[in-house]
């Protein structure tokens, strides 16, 4: 329960400093939303005026800041300046697809890679290792975006098997097949997070088994004549999952990240495209909202990373 709290308090001061950050690093760049409209000589000074009172744009930066923290306890994240709708509600709708996008792929990942990783050292410098070794290069090289384009050539123009972009058909459905259609939508993108985030987690996991193989636990193990689903599952899975965990907890940064490219790409209205049309229109209560969710929810996953790990080791809560 302690160290439930003290993890607790640790989000509340990280995102705490994240907001500081955010909000001096939007205010400080070039440009605002009100840009456009000081360069259009229809609008008036006197109506730019109004327009940053009604966002209460024009307080001291300090208590933007301030009324924008107390706003946030009752999750109030604001007015968009673009469609003039509520930032909580802009970003629900669009949030659970970005969570089923990047939870789907971060299970896929954690199995895929468990399995070639083991299969790899287990046939170590045999043929099956230098291709799955070969297949985890690609993958840790290939940018998102450059894959995410061959398989929409591939896939959608050529073969013509799945949609190049969107969330749904144009024909629209109903009931189960409404959400059937929008799985069948994001295969592509998922797919492509998948192959991107195999490569490095794959050869960790290699390395790992490898260094496994060699101790002399594993050895004496392997001397009483045990089954190689026994030294698996107790002698091998065990060791792997604690450094596995950790690194999973650390790259859900980038998978959130990536979606804002791939969501861009696919036409997918979620955060990530929320996300990058705002910072284009300068849209500062969505950009704040957005940088704020993302960052609780990266908190979040390294919490629940770290608590994994306390069930997985019970030695480490003496340390």
């Amino acid at each position: 329960m302690i160290e439930l709290l003290k993890k607790l308090l640790y989000i509340l001061f990280m995102l705490f400093l994240i907001s500081i950050i955010s909000f001096l690093a939007i205010h400080a760049a070039p440009n605002s939303f009100f840009s456009a409209g000081e360069l259009n000589p229809n609008m008036t000074q006197e109506a730019l005026a109004v327009l940053k009172a009604v966002y209460g744009l024009d307080k001291p930066l300090f208590t933007q800041y301030m009324d924008w923290i107390i706003n946030i306890f009752s999750l109030n994240f604001g007015i968009s300046f673009v469609s003039g709708q509520d930032v909580s509600v802009e970003i629900l709708k669009r949030l659970p697809v970005t969570l089923s996008m990047n939870i789907t792929a971060l299970i896929a990942v954690f199995v895929i890679s468990l399995y070639l990783g083991i299969k790899a050292a287990l046939n170590y410098e045999k043929k099956t290792d230098h291709f799955i070794r070969q297949i985890s290069l690609i993958s840790f090289s290939m940018p998102s975006f450059y894959l995410a384009l061959l398989f929409i050539i591939f896939f959608s123009l050529i073969l013509n098997i799945f949609p190049i972009a969107g969330l749904h058909s144009i024909e629209p459905k109903i009931g189960f097949s409404y959400y059937l259609d929008m799985a069948w939508h994001l295969v592509l993108p998922i797919g492509v997070m998948i192959f991107v985030g195999l490569g490095s987690m794959v050869i960790y996991i290699r390395s790992l088994t490898i260094e496994i193989l060699k101790s002399d636990y594993y050895y004496f193990a392997l001397s009483r004549g045990l089954d190689k689903k026994i030294l698996l599952r107790y002698y091998i899975l065990p060791n792997l999952f604690p450094p596995i965990v950790t690194l999973l907890g650390l790259s859900l940064p980038g998978l959130i990240g990536g979606s804002v490219i791939l969501e861009s790409i696919f036409g997918i209205d979620g955060m990530g495209q929320l996300f990058f049309m705002s910072a284009l229109s300068r849209d500062y209560p969505i950009i704040m909202g957005t940088l704020m969710i993302t960052a609780f929810l990266t908190l979040l996953g390294n919490i629940i990373a770290d608590l994994t790990l306390l069930k997985l080791n019970p030695y480490m809560k003496r340390s």
